[in-house]
């Protein structure tokens, strides 16, 4: 399941995006803006995004039973994959389709100044919820680059929530300076224009959220560390001539599932066999606390796969 560190930036984007929704919304009724009509979808999209995550993580705590005898845990995956789809389909769409329509059929925007007070308030309020989900991002990525704790990240939720926000950030900004421009100018075409800007921002997160993701929900292997970890403490068994490969699979962010294959030495009677198959076993858990379930096959000694995943 996803750690506390992603659920605490859910709820705070939970709690920001819905009072900026209903805010955005009110301002695009009263001034007749396509942008921040726009704005209004984009944070609507994100609050009902951050629900769906949050309901993922709830179905990810689920005990395994008979039919899903490792858990749960890829619901998190699952619910993130379908975050990116949502961000693409709904904020996006929207927010492209109505500054089009926008464009083609410009219309004046009245009362700007209620649209200066909305956005500063929604830069305020999502600036909040930007920094907590970015803090908690800074304190679980350890010492990897930031670029990289999203590529290598097993828990999507906590990073989804962070892209989310900073798109937001980015769109509330181009919403601000296109009503500034209209305003100054007098050009009917800067609302819808900002309006497409939003989508394409929309797009370009969603489409990253869903690479990011996708990996995640086919069965990306655990991190080289942790592969290499326990290629080491196989070979320190001395009855343990060759590992032949080590395949490891997350099931969630917190539980990894992991296949040795072992070339024992010829003369190792098969109690001694079950013996270093079991300390292996616990030395492996206690190491990586993640791996959660050990599968250790007994096999002839064989080259390792070129491009396996201990190398990548």
């Amino acid at each position: 399941m996803a750690n506390p560190a992603s659920h605490k930036a859910i709820i705070a984007a939970l709690i920001g995006n819905s009072l900026i929704a209903i805010s955005k919304f009110v301002a695009a009724f009263l001034t007749n803006s396509s942008a921040m009509f726009a704005e209004g979808v984009h944070s609507l999209a994100d609050t009902g995004n951050q629900l769906l995550l949050l309901y993922g993580i709830k179905q990810a705590r689920k005990p395994a039973d008979e039919r899903y005898p490792f858990g749960y845990g890829k619901e998190v995956y699952f619910w993130s994959f379908v975050v990116a789809i949502l961000i693409f389909a709904i904020g996006a769409g929207v927010s492209i389709y109505e500054g089009v329509h926008r464009v083609l059929e410009p219309e004046q925007v009245t009362n700007p100044l209620i649209n200066y007070i909305v956005l500063s308030l929604a830069m305020l309020f999502e600036g909040g919820a930007w920094w907590v989900a970015f803090k908690e991002f800074r304190r679980s990525k350890g010492q990897w680059g930031y670029l990289e704790a999203v590529q290598r990240g097993k828990d999507p939720a906590l990073f989804v929530v962070l892209f989310e926000d900073s798109a937001a950030m980015v769109g509330l900004l181009v919403a601000l300076i296109a009503t500034a421009l209209g305003q100054w100018t007098g050009n009917l075409y800067f609302d819808g224009a900002a309006s497409i800007i939003i989508g394409l921002i929309l797009a370009g997160t969603a489409a990253w959220l869903a690479h990011e993701t996708k990996g995640l929900l086919i069965g990306e292997s655990a991190n080289p560390h942790v592969v290499n970890g326990i290629r080491d403490l196989a070979r320190q068994h001395d009855e343990i001539d060759h590992v032949n490969e080590v395949l490891t699979m997350h099931i969630g962010p917190d539980f990894i599932l992991a296949n040795l294959s072992v070339d024992f030495a010829d003369k190792v009677p098969a109690g001694d066999m079950e013996r270093v198959i079991a300390q292996l076993d616990i030395n492996i858990k206690q190491r990586f606390p993640r791996v959660k379930r050990v599968f250790v096959e007994a096999e002839a000694r064989r080259a390792t796969p070129p491009n396996h995943q201990e190398h990548s």
